[in-house]
């Protein structure tokens, strides 16, 4: 599976931005989809889990009520909506998929088999 992650930018706060995550050469419908972040001097953070069907999401505390997820089976991709960005948002953005869980949607990035290259997201106050 190949991960290809798109959609950083320079942005001010307030302003939104839409991340995609488009997946290759796997079985789509078969893999839950997460974006993590990670900023300088930081450890790497989970943001934002999808689970095969669309139905299961989950989001890290801090982009609640701001991020969203959805997922196009059409195009193989993943969207992360990003709403609000706050300046602490900024960060270099990675997708992330596995495809062996069935019902549930994890956020340990331990969980996670395949990585896409990052997108950088820069949010200025």
């Amino acid at each position: 599976v190949q991960l290809q992650a798109s959609g950083g930018g320079v942005v001010q706060a307030g302003d939104s931005l839409r991340l995609s995550c488009e997946a290759s050469g796997g079985s789509f419908s078969k893999l839950n989809i997460g974006w993590f972040r990670q900023a300088p001097g930081k450890e790497r953070e989970f943001v934002a889990a999808i689970g095969r069907s669309g139905e299961r999401t989950e989001y890290a505390e801090s982009v609640k009520g701001r991020f969203i997820l959805s997922r196009d089976s059409a195009k193989n991709t993943v969207y992360l909506q990003m709403n609000n960005l706050k300046p602490e948002d900024t960060a270099e953005y990675y997708c992330a998929a596995e495809d062996f869980l069935t019902t549930i949607v994890v956020t340990a990035d331990t969980s996670y088999d395949y990585w896409g290259q990052g997108t950088q997201v820069t949010v200025s106050s």
